[in-house]
C-alpha cells in the first residue's frame, strides 16, 4: 500500500526530537513489571532436568522417586507430551528455519538439552527434584565441530534435512565471470577467517508463566520478541485453535534476536501447568541462557578477491560455514543474509559464493544482531584493509571509492537507494581528523616503549526487514477518542529500545496531534492487531509505516467529523497540535475533542484508522572509526575512541538512536576483544557458562563515542524515509578495530575475539622469524 500525503504542516513539530519515553518512569523506578515480577496464587515453579551427556538416546527414565518427593505437583517426559515436529523458531514457514525438534525427544544431541521437567511449590524443591531423576543413555558418537561434522561416515545428528549433518542445501550465489575477473586483476589477496561463539547476555533470563482457565485457554505470559509467533506456535504443537492462546508481553529486559525462538521451557511451561490445573512459572538461570539460549553461529570463512592496480575490485570468490549447533533454528537463514551479504558492501560484477550451515553437537545458535552479516562482513571489511595496504593507499579511501551506492543492486536484489555508505565514510574523514590521526609519528614514546597507537576503520550496510527471505507485514490501529485523545494498538513488541515512544511520535506527526495525547496500547495477542515480530531492524521502517498509515486514515476521519460539525468543506481543513483550523480564517478553530464529543443530537464519535504495510528492503549504512591503545607487554587493547557515523534516512527519536548504537558498539567491542562462550572440542562440555568466567565489556571499558547520525539517503518506502538501525552498530565496529590494531602493531588478525594471548604470540612469532 502506497503512503500517506504528506503532512500539511511545513515542518516537522514531534518526529526528530528526543521526547520523553512513556515508560521511563517504571523502568528507572522498578516499578516495571517483567514476567519474574509475577506471582498468581497457588503458583508453581517449573526446573528442566538437563542432559550430561552430548549425543545418545535414552533407554530408561524413571522419574517415580520425584513424583514422590513432598512439594512435587508433576513430572513429565518424552513420554508425557505431544510428539510433534516443530520449528524451533516461530517465524512464518519460509527458508529461515528448520522443522527438527520435538519438545522432549528420546535422544539428547548437546549436553545441557532438556530431557524432563518438574512443577513444585519452589524453586529448592524443583531443584531437588531433578536429582531424584534417573536416565539410562546409550551413548553416541558425538561431532564438536564443523569440520568433524561433514567427513565421510560422521554420526548423524539428524535424520531430517539434506543429509550429511548439513541444516540445509548449501547456497549458492554466482553473478558475472568469476574466473575472467581473476585473470584480469593485477593482484589477488587471499584469506581465512573464523569467529566464535559469543552470546546476547541480556539482562532478563528467559522467562515464563502459564495459566489455564476452565475453558482450556492458555494464557501464557513470557519474555519474546515475537509474541503472535509464539501464540503460533504453541497453538500448532499443543493442538489449539490460536484463540485459545493468549500470550501477554510487557516489559523486556532485551532480546537482541536471540529471543526470536521458542524455546524449549515455553513448551514445557505450558504443558505442566496444563497437568497441574496452576500457573507454572519456568525461568532461566544465567547459565542455562548459556546453555539453553541461543548464541551467534561460530564461522570459518576462505575470502579471495582480485584488484587492479586503481583499486577496483574485479572478482570475489568466498566460502563460508556456519556451526548451527544441534538444532537449526536460524541456521537457515542466517547462512542465506551472511552469504547474500558479500555480493554488496563493495561493488564487484564477478562474484561466486558458497554457504554451509552443520549441525554439531553442541549449544544451539540462532539469531543474533547482525544475523548473519557481522561474520561475512568482517572478512570483507578486514581484506580491504589488506588491499589498501598491498597498494599504499588509505583504506578509508578505497572503501570510499568501492562503496556501493544509488542503483547498485542490494543482496535482496534490490536497487540501492543514495549513497548512504559514501556519506558515512566521508564525514567520517572529516569529523574524526582521519587523515592527520593516520599521519602522526608512530615511533613510540621512549618512556612508554610498549604502548602503541592505532586508527582503524570498519563499514557495513543491513536491510530494514527480512524480505526477501520472510514475507512481512506491519499493521496498526489508531482509535480516535471520544475526548480527543489517542490511542494507538500494535503488536510490536518493546525490546527496551524505546519503539512505542518512536510509534506513538509518528502517530501524532501524522495525525496532528500533540505526542502526549497518544497512548500505546501492545503486548496482547487478544487486544492489538497481528505482529510478526521485532526483528530485523523493522520495526520503526515497517511498524512505523503501518501507524502513519493508520494515522493519516484517523487524520481524514476527524477532518470528516469537523467539517460535519461546522459546515466547512473539509479541504479548508487542517490539524495541527490538536487543534482544527479554517483555511485564512485564523480565528475560526475546533479542538479534536470538540469535533469527537456529542452536540447537537449527534453522539460521541470513535473513529478507527487501520494500516497495514508490507515492504520490500531499506538498506542503512554506517562507518565506524576507531583509535585503539595496544600494550605490546601485556597485549591488552584499549579502545580509546569511536566516530560512528550512520545514515538512517530519518531519525525519529535521536536519543534513542544514539543509544542503539552506543550499545552495538559495546556488544561489538566484546565480540572483537573479549567474548566467546568457549566449548570443549572433546566432550561438547561449557567452559564458561556464566558472567564470571564470560568476560563482556563494562561501563568503565567504553571508549569516548562521538555519535553522527547522518539523514543522507532518506528511502521512500520507510516513514518519512526513515530506515532501522538496531543492528547496524554492532557490524561495523569489529572490523574497525581489527585494522586499528593491525596499524597500531602491524599485525594482522582475521578472527575474533583477538585476546591478549594472541597479540603476544603473535608479536614473539614475528620476532623469532
Amino acid at each position: 500500500m502506497n503512503m500517506p500525503t504528506p503532512n500539511l504542516k511545513n515542518e516537522f513539530r514531534i518526529i526528530g526530537k528526543s521526547v520523553k519515553r512513556e515508560d521511563v518512569i517504571e523502568k528507572v523506578t522498578g516499578a516495571g513489571s517483567y514476567v519474574s515480577d509475577l506471582k498468581p496464587v497457588g503458583m508453581l515453579y517449573g526446573k528442566i532436568k538437563r542432559a550430561d551427556v552430548a549425543h545418545a538416546r535414552i533407554r530408561r527414565i524413571d522419574v517415580s522417586k520425584a513424583l514422590a518427593y513432598p512439594g512435587v505437583k508433576a513430572v513429565l517426559t518424552h513420554e508425557d507430551v505431544p510428539r510433534v515436529l516443530h520449528y524451533g523458531s516461530p517465524h512464518p514457514r519460509s527458508a529461515s528455519c528448520t522443522k527438527d525438534q520435538f519438545i522432549l525427544d528420546n535422544k539428547v544431541r548437546f549436553i545441557g538439552e532438556g530431557v524432563a521437567a518438574v512443577a513444585a511449590i519452589s524453586e529448592e524443591i524443583a531443584d531437588e527434584a531433578l536429582d531424584l531423576i534417573e536416565v539410562d543413555y546409550e551413548e553416541l558418537p558425538a561431532v564438536f565441530t564443523p569440520e568433524e561434522a561433514i567427513r565421510p561416515g560422521a554420526p548423524l545428528i539428524h535424520d531430517v534435512g539434506p543429509g550429511g549433518n548439513l541444516v540445509l542445501e548449501p547456497v549458492r550465489v554466482e553473478r558475472g565471470d568469476v574466473e575472467k575477473g581473476f585473470a584480469e586483476a593485477d593482484f589477488v589477496l587471499e584469506g581465512e577467517f573464523s569467529g566464535g561463539r559469543p552470546v546476547p547476555a541480556y539482562m532478563e533470563p528467559n522467562v515464563c508463566l502459564a495459566d489455564w482457565d476452565g475453558s482450556n485457554k492458555l494464557t501464557f505470559w513470557t519474555s519474546t520478541q515475537t509474541a503472535f509467533m509464539v501464540r503460533g506456535i504453541l497453538a500448532e504443537v499443543l493442538g489449539l485453535p490460536v484463540n485459545k492462546v493468549r500470550v501477554l508481553v510487557d516489559h523486556m529486559g532485551g532480546g537482541f534476536g536471540a529471543k526470536q525462538d521458542c524455546f524449549q521451557h515455553e513448551f514445557l511451561c505450558a504443558l505442566l501447568a496444563k497437568a497441574t490445573r496452576r500457573p507454572v512459572r519456568m525461568e532461566f538461570t544465567r547459565r542455562e541462557t548459556f546453555i539453553a539460549g541461543r548464541s551467534r553461529h561460530p564461522f570459518k570463512l576462505w575470502l579471495k578477491q582480485g584488484f587492479r592496480n586503481d583499486g577496483t575490485i574485479t572478482a570475489r570468490d568466498m566460502k563460508i560455514v556456519y556451526d548451527s549447533g544441534a538444532y537449526g533454528s536460524h541456521g537457515p537463514g542466517v547462512t542465506i543474509v551472511g552469504t547474500n551479504s558479500a555480493t554488496s558492501l563493495y561493488r564487484c560484477e564477478n562474484v561466486r559464493l558458497d554457504g554451509r550451515c552443520v549441525y554439531t553437537n553442541t549449544p544451539i545458535a540462532g539469531a543474533f544482531r547482525g544475523y548473519g552479516v557481522v561474520q561475512t562482513y568482517y572478512a570483507l571489511d578486514i581484506q580491504m584493509d589488506e588491499a589498501a595496504e598491498r597498494l599504499g593507499v588509505d583504506p578509508a579511501d578505497l572503501k570510499r571509492k568501492n562503496a556501493v551506492g544509488e542503483g547498485d543492486i542490494a543482496p535482496s536484489g534490490h536497487p540501492i537507494v543514495g549513497r548512504g555508505l559514501e556519506a558515512c565514510i566521508e564525514h567520517g574523514i572529516a569529523g574524526f581528523d582521519w587523515k592527520a590521526r593516520r599521519s602522526l609519528d608512530r615511533r613510540p614514546d621512549p618512556s612508554r616503549p610498549h604502548i602503541r597507537k592505532g586508527w582503524g576503520v570498519g563499514c557495513e550496510m543491513h536491510g530494514s526487514s527480512a524480505y526477501p527471505g520472510i514475507k512481512e507485514q506491519g499493521n496498526a490501529v489508531v482509535k480516535v477518542n471520544e475526548d480527543g485523545s489517542i490511542t494507538l494498538m500494535t503488536g510490536a513488541a518493546g525490546l527496551g529500545t524505546g519503539a512505542h515512544t518512536a510509534l506513538a511520535q509518528i502517530v501524532a506527526e501524522e495525525l496532528g496531534v500533540l505526542f502526549e495525547s497518544v497512548s500505546v496500547v501492545h503486548g496482547d495477542t487478544d487486544a492489538v492487531p497481528w505482529d510478526i515480530g521485532a526483528f530485523a531492524s523493522h520495526t520503526t521502517y515497517l511498524v512505523g509505516s503501518a501507524a502513519r498509515i493508520a494515522a493519516g486514515k484517523a487524520h481524514s476521519g476527524v477532518l470528516e467529523r469537523a467539517s460535519a460539525k461546522a459546515n466547512v468543506p473539509v479541504e479548508e481543513l487542517m490539524l495541527v497540535d490538536g487543534v482544527i483550523h479554517v483555511t485564512g480564517q485564523p480565528g475560526l478553530t475546533m479542538t479534536v475533542a470538540e469535533a469527537m464529543g456529542p452536540s447537537k443530537g449527534i453522539p460521541a464519535a470513535n473513529i478507527l484508522g487501520k494500516g497495514t504495510y508490507e515492504p520490500t528492503k531499506s538498506y542503512s549504512f554506517a562507518a565506524h572509526f576507531v583509535e585503539v591503545t595496544v600494550d605490546t607487554g601485556t597485549g591488552l587493547v584499549q579502545v580509546d575512541r569511536v566516530m560512528p557515523v550512520h545514515d538512517v534516512g530519518k531519525v525519529i527519536h535521536p536519543i534513542a538512536a544514539q543509544g542503539q548504537i552506543e550499545g552495538g558498539i559495546q556488544q561489538g567491542i566484546g565480540h572483537t576483544l573479549t567474548e566467546d562462550y568457549v566449548i570443549d572440542t572433546t566432550n561438547g562440555r561449557s567452559l564458561n557458562a556464566g558472567l564470571v568466567d564470560y568476560k563482556m565489556p563494562l561501563s568503565m571499558d567504553m571508549p569516548e563515542i562521538d555519535t553522527v547520525i547522518l539523514e543522507a539517503a532518506p528511502d521512500p518506502s520507510g516513514p518519512w524515509g526513515a530506515k532501522g538501525v538496531g543492528e547496524d552498530p554492532i557490524i561495523a565496529i569489529g572490523p574497525a578495530i581489527a585494522n586499528a590494531i593491525h596499524d597500531a602493531i602491524g599485525v594482522r588478525f582475521r578472527h575474533y575475539p583477538i585476546t591478549p594471548e594472541d597479540i603476544l604470540n603473535a608479536l614473539k612469532q614475528r620476532e623469532d622469524q
